[in-house]
């Protein structure tokens, strides 16, 4: 390489210099050491400088160089007096107070790394450098996609391709997108090696979405318009629908007078075709085509008729069909039997609460008025003697004169205060362990005696 100028004369001796890195109390800085920039466009590399010594002098040194070549010397100054290249003094500029260079215009030709030296020479010399990769790259334009086949394919039958061409840009990288989201490579989606072609194989209804490509680089982005692919599919989910009467699974039930509209519906694409048929003595027939039937069901011989609704898709060739009852009842006895229902309840209830309460009454008067109480008078006036021969009554020859509620109860003398006889009896006359305390069966099998002994002294 030639010598520019006497100032210029030990530029080739510190040319190696810049490559060492040496650390010095000079402190070079820049933004970034890779800088994208677009072609056409100018590029400013920011270079800013600063030092700690005392400076006479300050060289600032611009070097290019592309990959496996000796550096070019574009530019110096000293002390800010600028010294270019005269075959680039057009395209690049030294900005000061620092060392930042502008490249204008830029062009694919200079890509490479820019070379930047600072020497400070005051008690001494100080160097620092630093590289800086500069990338030129065009703007990519809006890409357009395109499906083949365009006229649409049937699902688990057919394939489909997009393709994303784009007419300008440099570096360029492809993402696909569905419904906003990235796409990425699964059994069903395939990748070309650029990733600007998507091959889906085989085709299905979950495949239906808005489809575009993102087109990149390092100055730009843009994205494709949307495009929906066409896939036909179904029918799927035949179902039968009506506005009026009570649906409980397949069967509907109607009242008579009533016309009731069924509505018919499947997932399908294209829509499906449909067909009405009824089943009626063991035979089949069909009463209309598309997805409505009316029935009036008045004019319906008989109280249960089957049906049955038919989908069928004229690309896809698949159909499907569903079966379903009508039941016709009559409005009058349908609400007689459910007003017949909450009466028997509120019957049922009401003589329940009815008959608790009678129970209730009946025993506070029991309880109240007690029958053995008037028992017990009568035989407080009897003679002792009587009284004695009833405790020696037997009255168990027949086990049905036994059967009865038993209560036991003392019966006191006039006085209040309970009595044993006076005197004792024989054996035939009283049995031993007992006093006068005696039980209801007893009081009960001896008033007949007491009313014959009363009978008799009238």
């Amino acid at each position: 390489m030639e010598p520019f100028s006497n100032t210029f004369c030990d530029l080739q001796c510190n040319i190696y210099f810049l490559l060492l890195g040496i650390c010095s109390a000079l402190r070079l800085t820049v933004p970034s050491h890779t800088i994208h920039g677009i072609e056409g466009q100018p590029l400013h590399l920011t270079v800013d400088y600063n030092f700690n010594t005392t400076a006479s002098e300050i060289q600032i040194i611009w070097l290019f160089e592309k990959p496996q070549s000796i550096p070019k010397y574009l530019l110096g100054s000293v002390n800010q007096s600028v010294v270019p290249d005269l075959e680039y003094k057009h395209k690049f500029t030294l900005i000061p107070p620092n060392a930042s260079l502008m490249i204008n215009p830029l062009h694919v030709t200079d890509e490479g790394n820019y070379i930047v030296k600072v020497n400070v020479h005051g008690n001494g010399t100080i160097s620092a450098n630093q590289k800086i990769q500069v990338t030129v790259d065009v703007p990519v334009t809006k890409p357009a996609v395109q499906i083949e086949p365009s006229s649409g394919v049937v699902e688990y039958v057919g394939n489909m391709t997009l393709t994303c061409t784009v007419g300008k840009g440099t570096r360029i990288g492809y993402q696909w997108m569905k419904n906003g989201k990235p796409m990425h490579a699964s059994s069903s989606y395939t990748f070309s090696s650029n990733n600007d072609t998507l091959l889906i194989v085989p085709v299905m209804k979950e495949d239906i979405g808005n489809y575009s490509c993102l087109a990149t680089n390092p100055v730009s982005a843009m994205e494709s318009e949307i495009i929906a692919p066409t896939i036909f599919y179904g029918p799927y989910g035949l179902t039968v629908n009506s506005d009026k009467g009570l649906k409980v699974g397949e069967v509907f039930t109607v009242d008579i007078g009533e016309a009731i509209l069924f509505d018919c519906s499947a997932d399908s694409n294209p829509p499906n075709t449909y067909s009405w048929i009824r089943r009626a003595d063991n035979t089949t027939h069909v009463i209309k085509y598309g997805p409505h039937l009316e029935v009036l069901s008045e004019k319906v011989a008989q109280t249960t008729v089957d049906y049955m609704c038919c989908a069928y898709n004229n690309v896809t060739g698949k159909q499907d069909e569903t079966h379903f009852t009508v039941i016709i009842t009559s409005v009058g006895l349908e609400r007689l039997a459910q007003k017949g229902k909450s009466l028997s309840s509120l019957a049922v209830i009401t003589g329940i609460s009815l008959f608790l309460i009678l129970s209730m009454s009946l025993l506070f008067l029991w309880k109240r008025y007690r029958p053995h109480k008037v028992i017990q008078r009568k035989l407080q006036s009897r003679p002792e003697a009587d009284y004695r021969k009833a405790q020696t009554f037997s009255g168990h020859e027949n086990a049905m004169d036994d059967f009865g509620i038993y209560e036991f109860v003392a019966f006191p003398d006039p006085t209040g205060v309970p009595t044993v006889p006076s005197q004792s009896v024989s054996g035939s006359d009283f049995v031993q362990g007992q006093d006068l305390h005696s039980t209801v069966y007893e009081v009960i099998q001896h008033i007949p005696e007491q009313q014959e002994d009363h009978q008799e002294g009238t």
